[in-house]
């Protein structure tokens, strides 16, 4: 029974290494993919497909299942190395906009929480807030 134990917790060991090797392989990959960008984007996706390779060798689930979704959106993911463009201002304004909605729970009328809406983010641009 304790070598069973001891078995296990090397086993756990060694998947926990490869997960960390993993881990640090694509903090690697996407700190060369930020330098590299649009000028070398070929080399990135060339490095971006041996990384896939290096993680289904690892046979670990959830590093697989991961990177799948990487592989899913790898248009995207290329395109944020080659281009500057960011929707980040854009989610910012989503997301503020649903906490909105969640805070004006009750609202019964709704050009109120549209104008709730507006001057919140014209004035959250200037500085100023309404409170």
């Amino acid at each position: 029974d304790e070598r069973w134990h001891l078995e296990r917790y090397l086993e756990m060991s060694n998947e926990l290494r490869r997960a960390y090797e993993i881990k640090e392989a694509y903090r690697s990959w996407f700190l060369r993919a930020k330098v590299n960008g649009k000028s070398q984007i070929s080399l990135v996706k060339k490095e971006l497909e041996e990384l896939y390779k290096f993680i289904e060798d690892s046979k670990i689930p959830e590093m697989i299942k991961a990177i799948k979704t990487i592989q899913n959106w790898q248009v995207e993911v290329l395109n944020s190395f080659a281009y500057e463009y960011s929707n980040g201002f854009l989610e910012g304004i989503n997301n503020s906009t649903k906490v909105l909605k969640r805070n004006a729970y009750g609202f019964r009328v709704f050009e109120r929480f549209r104008a709730k809406i507006l001057l919140t983010h014209k004035y959250k641009r200037i500085g100023v807030h309404i409170g």
